[in-house]
């Protein structure tokens, strides 16, 4: 027989399959099958994360903490029975920044069989991974984006499908005022890294709620990061007096830059600012430079967080050879927290619609980062309880929490 004839064979029997399995399938509706409007269908086999993230470049130091927390935590899912009987796996590919990559990296995790999309910790670098999962009618998730743009915002009405667990900047600059409201600090300098959307945001968000709340904000400055700017800047914080002085910025050269100016003319004023300022790593070596500092943060990494399960995983990553460096990294196992619960609800089927419907729907969802809603406006999480890292003396601490009540809505 050729081979055109043994084609057409093939095709011949699998119609016939097909046909038969149709068939069957109108006999009896009270098996629990699929179609017609009826419940979700679990589907077999494991769940595939495709992660598209940077494991290179500038966001390697967001996402590579937030996956190695997510995967220690759907390690925990695995050993006690999966969700549904499935278990959790990763596929990663490094998309190394570069938008051709970051496209082509999410491509190929589809074709490979991902049930959702991971993406990268910056909305902008993610755009392109973002773009072909939602496209594709996948859950598309990032653990630490701090935007209103992980949404339809930026991408339309397919932007249903997409979500962040990081903290909306809107309700993170939220807190951070209500902090300076709980001190006392009643005039702010308010200082603005320019170069991505969410320090933006933060330092918009704060500067409203502060004067919500009755604060005055002295003097705003500006800057984008390696502009060459920040000693301008510096001198004018100096010249101007205020109770505290809010920075939304990076931890790159021009945030040590500014703390080191601030301090060594001699202006004690404490400084505040959002999780992106977290960590240690990034302070002054002199103490009396890197003091009276308070950050507002997912979780504490300095050994002392309040919540154990936050202190086991903190000891996983440890023990892996991952130590987190900040508390962005809890965001990433919070979000496995999410996926779980929303296929446990959709029946162990993870058709992308079902899902996105579920998770825009948590309001108060427990995770290991704390309470986590989204709404059909927030599609980035709001509603935790920060943790404050006060800094003193080249010293931080956990000394409390915050919650924003309600996130700041742009005009």
């Amino acid at each position: 027989m050729d081979r055109r004839l043994t084609r057409l064979a093939v095709i011949a029997t699998m119609v016939l399959a097909l046909l038969a399995v149709a068939g069957c399938g109108d006999d009896d509706d009270d098996d629990g099958g699929g179609g017609g409007g009826g419940e979700a269908t679990a589907e077999t086999g494991p769940i595939t994360i495709g992660a598209a993230v940077d494991q290179t470049k500038l966001m390697k130091f967001f996402d590579g903490p937030a996956l190695t927390a997510a995967q220690i935590q759907a390690d925990q899912v695995n050993a006690e029975g999966g969700v549904n009987g499935r278990n959790i796996e990763f596929k990663v590919q490094n998309t190394r920044l570069d938008p051709a990559r970051t496209k082509a990296a999410a491509v190929d995790l589809i074709d490979q069989g991902a049930d959702v999309m991971w993406v990268t910790c910056d909305v902008d670098w993610a755009t392109p991974s973002t773009q072909e999962g939602i496209q594709a009618g996948l859950l598309t998730v990032a653990p630490c984006i701090g935007t209103d743009q992980m949404g339809p915002k930026r991408f339309g009405d397919a932007g249903r499908l997409a979500f962040s667990y990081g903290n909306v900047a809107q309700d993170e600059g939220a807190a951070l005022a209500e902090l300076a409201n709980e001190k006392g600090w009643k005039t702010a300098n308010v200082v603005t890294d320019k170069a991505i959307v969410y320090t933006q945001n933060v330092c918009q968000a704060f500067k409203q709620r502060f004067e919500e709340l009755g604060g005055k904000v002295a003097s705003e400055e500006s800057f984008t990061e390696g502009d060459g700017t920040i000693s301008n800047v510096v001198s004018s914080v100096n010249d101007s007096n205020a109770d505290t002085i809010a920075i939304c910025a990076t931890t790159q050269q021009d945030l040590p830059a500014f703390v080191s100016g601030v301090r060594g003319g001699g202006n004690t004023t404490p400084i505040m600012g959002p999780w992106s300022i977290d960590g240690s790593f990034w302070l002054p070596k002199s103490k009396s430079v890197a003091d009276n500092i308070y950050v507002i943060t997912y979780a504490s990494v300095y050994g002392d967080d309040p919540d154990p399960a936050v202190r086991d995983l903190i000891a996983k990553m440890t023990k892996a050879g991952q130590p987190p460096a900040t508390g962005g990294f809890v965001t990433g196992a919070a979000t496995v927290d999410g996926l779980v619960e929303a296929i446990k609800k959709n029946g162990g089927a993870t058709d992308g619609e079902k899902l996105a419907e579920t998770t825009e729907g948590f309001s108060g969802l427990a995770t290991v980062s704390g309470d986590v809603s989204f709404s059909p406006e927030f599609h980035s999480a709001f509603g935790r309880e920060y943790r404050v890292i006060e800094i003193q003396n080249g010293k931080p601490r956990f000394t409390g929490t915050v919650k924003a009540g309600e996130p700041v809505t742009f005009e």
